[in-house]
């Protein structure tokens, strides 16, 4: 019965087994090989590793022309590198095993959504500014582009952050004077010139800043924050609206509704509801 079973039985298959096997092992080494180099890259494993293979390259050389006394000595380094490596690696072994322990190197690691970091940099910023009354004016840029004012700037094209915005507007500095604008999350300008509005409803006690605000948003559905340098108040202009005075609650409120649950929406809508929706706000400005 055994013999008759090995004569029956289709040897093909056991190989296509192990080689799908075989397959299956050298992803996975493949794989943990991937995480370990993105683990040490930019770190000073690099160059150790780098000199682990100038080691390797003395041995094979010293294999192939019979050079004996650096042969031993080659020997000897790896004999007391296993060791030697744990010493060395300790920093990055510790961060390996510490992005095991996370998760982070079998699944993506989840992103901030960019809109919460502006409103968490701009909140950080005014709230700095004004306690200080550090006049500041900083545009959004929302559906309608706001090229045309940032021509009138001088270029930044730089990540968004409170400690950038703060600088900008540190008085008697060459780009404090005019407006921040922010596209795409990123500070794309400063000291831009903004159109002033001609209302003769703005109260006379409002300065350049606020009317420059309200002008923009005449004639644009841009978010426009303001920081009165003489009171330090905190203001917000959009749509030919002003809302003065607000505390931080409000603005970091005010900022989320407007900025980042609109991208959470555009990111729920599919393509064509995304069209829809820019085609009605261009026809009704809404």
């Amino acid at each position: 019965m055994p013999i008759e079973f090995l004569r029956t039985f289709d040897w093909s298959r056991l190989w296509a087994w192990r080689t799908g096997i075989n397959i299956i092992d050298i992803l996975i080494v493949a794989f943990f090989m991937y995480q370990l180099m993105r683990i040490v890259k930019g770190t000073r494993a690099v160059e150790l590793l780098k000199g682990i293979g100038v080691i390797l390259l003395l041995k094979l050389v010293s294999v192939l022309f019979q050079l004996n006394t650096t042969e031993f000595v080659v020997d000897f380094v790896i004999q007391w590198s296993a060791l030697a490596l744990i010493i060395i690696f300790q920093p990055e072994l510790r961060r390996g095993l510490e992005h095991l322990g996370r998760g982070s190197v079998f699944g993506r690691k989840r992103k901030s959504n960019p809109s919460e970091q502006v409103v968490d940099h701009l909140s950080h910023a005014l709230q700095y500014m004004g306690k200080r009354r550090i006049g500041a004016l900083i545009s959004i840029e929302m559906e309608t582009g706001l090229d045309e004012y940032i021509e009138t700037g001088i270029p930044i094209n730089a990540d968004l952050s409170s400690e950038l915005l703060i600088n900008i507007f540190i008085p008697n500095t060459p780009l404090h004077d005019g407006a921040v604008i922010i596209k795409d999350f990123k500070v794309a300008t400063a000291a831009s010139y903004l159109p002033l509005s001609e209302s003769p409803a703005i109260p006379k006690k409002l300065g350049t800043r606020h009317r420059a605000a309200i002008g923009l948003s005449e004639v644009s559905d841009a978010i426009t924050l303001i920081v009165s340098e003489e009171t330090g108040d905190i203001s917000i202009s959009r749509r030919g609206n002003l809302i003065n005075d607000m505390t931080q609650e409000e603005v970091v409120d005010y900022l989320n509704k407007e900025i980042v649950e609109t991208e959470k929406e555009k990111e729920t809508q599919g393509p064509l509801q995304q069209f829809i929706e820019a085609v009605r706000k261009g026809v009704w400005g809404k």
